[in-house]
């Protein structure tokens, strides 16, 4: 059956949210997504206000023979909350929290971002790490994996994850933890949303409450020697030390000085979490070894520094990026990172290189789907600009850039930042893991229902 002549009223009936069709005045604003890359035509989307509506959705989706996409945040970088001629299962007004102060615990449903998710657990002294962005979904976030500000402190989200609220394709309702469906919250753990609707996550909370922290940025000509001394001092930092390495161009306004707007620069932001009274100490050997150009560390709330650059990055920038799991940085590769990264194509374009050694390494490689456990970056090459005309631009320099250090990665990605890449590269990044992974798939989406993500082929739909 064609999804244009299934009739939406039985699912309108069952919704306490609202369903949204073509005709309607508000499809096209909620058509949208973070990436305005993606223009996406879905036949319905129906923005679930609670479980019972989940429910509604897949059951009608799978009587129906729909293509279904799930949206939580929208910040997919591949569009991958979205689909064409096809149901749209919305989270996004699903934006409870509980924190547990007594259990060191915070639930949170699948619509929240890492804003809801801060703005919750800062108020009693708490954070879970994930993320550098506030306006990122919770949801995508975690199931990728969840790399973050304090993924060398507290390891990844799916590290801290305890339980999952599960509306899996045959509309069952279910929790997943160690000990209840263990295998499904295994796969959750990193599998990305092949498993099922997560409506509802319990994380475990760390008390961090202010960081010593922000962008430190250098001249380009010092890269070579800025990116061989980053790569030997992230190795051995102590775990309450973080610090992600980029290329950029300065932004043209503060709390950048002047004389370095629209500078093409290297930087380092930091993120500290030790005591505030130990942390100049503990930054005496970054500034000794060589002084910046521009010193912004000192000392932040969480939640401003996880949404320190969300008024540079709004919704509907065109974005296009590839990555890689990197563990040497040699001299060679570090060669082709500044060719490319002293080419970055329009002033938001960037690369990042995010450590995920410290307490993200000491993890088992089959604790979760995760595979990369002995990575020491998760590297990010990002086109983005406002401009649909700059789209092919960013997109063939991203492109290049990957192509070129691509043979220095241990070859998969973390699949938050993928796009649509094929089956190898969705092969590559679960390595050991993926035969388990499929086992998973064939036990709890045998049909493989929820397809619209970096899928996780079910036996029976090879």
């Amino acid at each position: 059956m064609l999804a244009e002549a299934i009739p939406s009223s039985q699912l309108k009936m069952s919704l306490r949210g609202k369903l949204i069709e073509p005709q309607d005045a508000d499809y096209e604003t909620c058509r949208k997504v973070y990436n305005g890359m993606i223009d996406k035509r879905p036949t319905m989307i129906a923005r679930c206000l609670d479980e019972a509506d989940v429910i509604a959705a897949v059951n009608f989706a799978r009587e129906n023979n729909m293509l279904v996409a799930v949206r939580g945040g929208g910040h997919n970088g591949a569009g991958l909350g979205m689909c064409d001629g096809g149901l749209v299962i919305d989270l996004s007004l699903m934006k409870g929290s509980h924190v547990d102060q007594a259990a060191g615990t915070v639930q949170v449903q699948g619509g929240c971002t890492l804003g809801d998710v801060d703005h919750a657990t800062h108020a009693f002294g708490m954070a879970i790490p994930m993320g550098i962005q506030s306006t990122t979904g919770i949801a995508g976030l975690t199931l990728g994996g969840g790399v973050g500000h304090l993924s060398r402190q507290c390891g990844l989200a799916i590290d801290n994850l305890l339980e999952a609220d599960v509306v899996l394709a045959n509309g069952q309702f279910v929790k997943a933890n160690a000990k209840e469906n263990p295998d499904l919250f295994w796969a959750l753990r990193g599998g990305g949303g092949n498993f099922g609707v997560v409506t509802s996550f319990l994380f475990r909370t760390h008390p961090i409450s202010m960081v010593y922290g922000g962008p430190m940025l250098w001249e380009l000509e010092d890269a070579k020697e800025v990116m061989r001394w980053y790569h030997e001092f992230i190795q051995h930092a102590p775990d309450e030390m973080n610090g992600f390495f980029a290329f950029l161009i300065v932004p043209p306004g503060a709390p950048f000085p002047e004389h370095l707007h629209l500078k093409n620069m290297c930087a380092v932001v930091w993120c500290y979490t030790g005591p505030q009274e130990s942390a100049e100490k503990a930054f005496e050997p970054i500034r000794n070894f060589k002084t910046p150009a521009l010193d912004l560390v000192g000392p932040l709330p969480v939640p401003a520094l996880q949404s320190m650059f969300d008024p540079l990055m709004p919704t509907g920038m065109q974005w296009y990026w590839k990555g890689d799991y990197v563990k040497e940085l040699t001299d060679e590769a570090i060669d082709l990172y500044i060719k490319y990264g002293s080419q970055l194509p329009t002033m938001l374009s960037t690369l990042h290189l995010y450590p995920i050694n410290g307490a993200a390494a000491r993890v088992d490689k089959k604790a979760t789907a995760w595979n990369y456990r002995d990575a020491i970056y998760a590297m990010v090459i990002a086109g983005i600009d406002p401009d649909p005309a700059n789209k092919d631009i960013i997109t063939n320099w991203a492109k290049d850039y990957w192509q070129a250090v691509h043979p220095y990665s241990l070859g998969g990605s973390y699949i938050n930042f993928m796009m649509e890449e094929g089956q190898d590269r969705v092969k590559a990044t679960y390595g050991d893991n993926y035969n388990r992974l499929v086992e998973i798939k064939n036990k709890y989406d045998p049909d493989n229902l929820f397809r619209v993500n970096q899928n996780i082929i079910p036996a029976s739909s090879k």
